[in-house]
């Protein structure tokens, strides 16, 4: 057996799983790619089965049973029993089960298992997990706790998901697992390549695919020819939207002087030509959707996404398969083209690390401006962050002007949030239906009991978020929100992150003065507490 010590955020994702099934009995995990989401659940497991729980592991895929097999074994030395095909874990030794929700969902499979069979499934690639099938089988196991494990999802899976899941039992992020070193930097380039997808259609609630086919062909080309500038001594992954353009542009590649292979559901050679890649024996490989689960080659470093999506979880799906880390690798490179789309919104590299819209949006405004050089995500998101703070601060300037007249003694959120600097706050999304409801009378009286305006609290969770923080601003002694108000409409900037004192002692230096200005030798603009 091998042992695998789990990471920091791995142990602490495992122990909140199990304080969320003390109250709730679905929760979701969130990993990145590249992140060990199955070392978590396989440890997750192995604690099920300590505890004397029969496991079972649905997935929709047979390489994710095998993967899970495996790590579950070489994590934790405990085999897997199979449910899947003409194999069935009825009757077997082993505690954990594999299973493929195409063979679990048949009713004449389905009904021999008892309803309290298994104490605890586990859904890998949860986002899946709302479809008919996956309902059912979970439908039928009615006290089972469940586990949602998925790689960062976008805000419409999360609507989704919470539909299912109670809570959300622990996220880790790509921008902290790049901080903390577990994954590698992302530089991502604008290539100034416009391709123009005004007229493709949406089904599903993404892009269709045979109409991005369509729309992409005549520019192959010119991408391969800009693959030839930016990336011919990289390993790089294509993916794009049907398997012919994708065999099309293997060719091309070939005929540019690159060594590019393709594969696909029906290649034959297709673990010959996914070992050579690993090998070195191909530079570039090109697959049509193929590779965005279940598929990992550590020594990649460049991503070409050819097949635009609306879809961020399926986005981050395909970034993922290069930003694990590997000898010699200082930055997975992402190229991205000019997409041109009238009606619809795509993701883009900023989309990876922002969770708020407006940084998103201004960050890719930044990345086109900047086309043709790479650029660190981390740092653009940082740069991003400040233009849209300054945006706002000026945006708010004005509104604070227009608001003296009414000497409003209530502070309003949005200044509360670019006061203390809480893009958490400001780009909130609620995930779970109670959050979506509308704010209680009670939560309105504390969010004014602490001197925020509550008018525009939208719903239960931004105002459940936003009582937190100001209850942990009150024992962490900062400054209220009516020192905010008080001494930024003097001026005064971001006394958010000014202590409680601090606030006090300026307001008591102007009060001294018979509220007739600051104290001399004080300029309000630059001022900064001792």
């Amino acid at each position: 057996m091998e042992k695998m010590d789990l990471r920091p955020y791995q142990q602490e994702a495992r122990n909140a799983v199990f304080r969320e099934w003390d109250r709730v009995r679905r929760t979701l995990l969130v990993l990145p790619t590249g992140c060990g989401k199955t070392i978590v659940f396989a440890k997750t497991a192995e604690e099920c089965v300590r505890r004397g729980m029969r496991v079972l592991v649905l997935a929709h895929r047979g390489e994710l049973l095998e993967q899970a097999s495996d790590k579950i074994a070489k994590a934790t030395g405990l085999k897997c029993a199979v449910e899947k095909a003409e194999e069935t874990c009825l009757g077997s030794w082993y505690r954990i089960t594999v299973g493929s929700v195409q063979s679990m969902q048949r009713e004449k499979r389905l009904s021999r298992f008892p309803e309290d069979y298994f104490g605890a499934i586990i859904v890998d690639e949860a986002h899946h997990c709302v479809s008919d099938g996956y309902q059912k089988v979970l439908q039928h196991f009615p006290e089972a706790r469940v586990l949602g494990v998925t790689a960062t999802p976008d805000r419409g899976d999360m609507r989704n998901l919470g539909e299912y899941f109670e809570s959300l039992a622990y996220e880790y992020t790509l921008p902290k697992a790049i901080r903390e070193g577990y994954l590698c930097p992302i530089k991502a380039m604008t290539v100034p390549l416009r391709l123009d997808l005004s007229g493709v259609g949406i089904q599903a609630g993404d892009f269709k695919s045979g109409e991005i086919a369509t729309a992409l062909d005549p520019y192959l080309e010119q991408i391969a020819d800009e693959m030839a500038r930016h990336c011919a001594d990289r390993k790089t992954v294509v993916f794009l939207p049907l398997v012919k353009t994708s065999r099309k542009f293997c060719d091309i590649l070939n005929r540019k002087g690159f060594r590019a292979a393709e594969v696909n559901g029906e290649s034959r050679d297709r673990t010959a030509v996914l070992e050579g890649f690993g090998l070195g024996d191909y530079n570039v490989l090109c697959n049509s959707m193929l590779l965005t689960e279940g598929w990992d080659c550590p020594s990649v470093d460049c991503v070409v996404v050819l097949r635009p999506t609306k879809v961020r979880s399926l986005y981050s799906q395909m970034v993922g398969r290069g930003t694990r880390l590997h000898p010699g690798k200082d930055h997975l490179l992402l190229l991205d083209f000019l997409w041109h789309t009238e009606r619809h919104e795509l993701c883009h590299p900023a989309d990876l690390v922002c969770e708020n819209s407006e940084v998103t949006r201004k960050m890719t405004q930044n990345l086109e401006d900047s086309a043709g050089v790479p650029l660190d995500l981390m740092e653009a998101e940082n740069r991003a962050s400040e233009d849209v703070v300054a945006q706002r601060e000026e945006a708010l300037a004005k509104q604070l002007d227009a608001m003296k007249k009414r000497k409003q003694k209530l502070v309003d959120p949005l200044q509360f949030e670019i006061s203390i600097q809480a893009e958490d706050l400001s780009g909130y999304v609620p995930a779970f239906g109670y959050q979506m409801a509308p704010a209680s009378d009670s939560q309105l009286k504390t969010l004014e009991k602490f001197g925020i305006l509550p008018d525009g609290i939208e719903n239960a969770g931004k105002a459940e978020v936003l009582i937190n923080r100001l209850a942990k601003r009150k024992e962490g002694g900062l400054s209220t929100p009516r020192q905010i108000r008080q001494l930024e409409g003097r001026g005064f900037r971001h006394v958010g992150t000014w202590t409680f004192d601090q606030a006090n002692a300026m307001i008591s230096r102007i009060a001294a003065r018979g509220w007739r200005g600051v104290p001399p030798g004080v300029v309000p603009q630059t001022y900064v507490p001792e």
